[in-house]
């Protein structure tokens, strides 16, 4: 599991840890942004950052149960909103701390950005996570199944 840390000396963080540490023999996953899209392809919530956020928590936790692990091994984010409204990210990063994503708390960057890579898209989160029990599990297949 990884070991989060709150640095005493540094002004205190809402919601997360300045760092995570895990041991060097650990599996680590590291996934492509999360976007708002659903199984078609197709935007959801359009010009809606929350209802977006919640779609990319959505779609962010279906890849992390593709390589084995969950929201609760998630060790850091990069949290990508389009918008230079302060409100705005602070909405986004509730959906965020709802999830359950932030239990931990993981290591965070909230990030307001010009524009991100699908038309309409407002939301997008990276992660790294630990896979856990994986030091002697077989590697996972390209398309996210188990060998064994």
């Amino acid at each position: 599991m990884p070991a989060r840390v709150t640095v005493p000396s540094l002004f205190p963080p809402p919601g997360y840890a300045h760092a995570s540490v895990v041991e060097a023999s650990t599996r680590l996953a590291f996934l492509a942004g999360a976007v708002p899209l659903d199984a078609a392809g197709k935007i959801v919530g359009e010009g809606d950052p929350v209802r977006q956020a919640e779609q990319v928590i959505a779609n962010l936790g279906e890849q992390l149960r593709a390589v084995g692990s969950d929201f609760a091994h998630v060790v850091t984010t990069d949290v990508y909103v389009v918008s230079d409204e302060p409100r705005v990210l602070s909405d986004v990063w509730a959906v965020v701390e709802a999830s359950g994503l932030s239990t931990g708390p993981h290591s965070s960057t909230l990030l307001g950005v010009a524009c991100l890579g699908y038309t309409g898209q407002l939301v997008e989160i990276t992660a790294t996570a630990v896979v856990p029990g994986s030091a002697s599990e077989p590697e996972a297949e390209a398309d996210g199944r188990r060998r064994g």
